[in-house]
């Protein structure tokens, strides 16, 4: 009863900002409700608010006590949504499938797949020496163990 109520009020809220998604909601034995959100042009301080009100204003302590936390996704946590993907392209990742790991740009991300670019030195096909070329790989949803955003300074 407690979770269904606070399942709706979260819908609400986001379908009130849809620039905003759900990447996590818990709620443990004691009520600790834990929201981890995101979005599409990023999450500031004032949607994290947002959010806390939209659930926080609508309960009753008296009749259900509880805890609230709204946080945006870590910079280091794993991307979990594909709306993640969209906003995250001309990043580098780091994505990890069943068979490979690999480090390239995020040049595309659609409903199916992501599409990676990077750039490696090779032995030339003919003589001596190395060459620069350009690698670049489909990966879909499903093949993606783990993907997370480089961050580079």
């Amino acid at each position: 009863m407690f979770k269904t109520k606070v399942t709706e009020l979260l819908e609400g809220a986001l379908i009130e900002r849809p620039d905003l998604f759900l990447i996590d909601l818990n709620i443990s034995p004691s009520n600790h409700i834990k929201v981890i959100i995101d979005g599409d042009n990023g999450v500031l301080v004032e949607d994290c608010m947002f959010v806390s009100r939209a659930i926080e204003h609508n309960l009753d302590r008296e009749e259900e006590d509880f805890s609230l936390e709204v946080m945006s996704a870590g910079a280091a946590s794993p991307l979990v949504h594909k709306r993640q993907y969209k906003k995250n392209i001309d990043r580098t990742l780091n994505v990890k499938t069943n068979s490979e790991t690999i480090e390239g740009v995020l040049t595309q991300a659609d409903d199916d797949f992501i599409k990676l670019e990077w750039k490696v030195r090779e032995p030339k096909p003919v003589g001596k020496g190395k060459v620069t070329v350009k690698k670049e790989a489909k990966i879909p949803y499903e093949n993606i163990v783990e993907a997370k955003v480089m961050i580079k300074f």
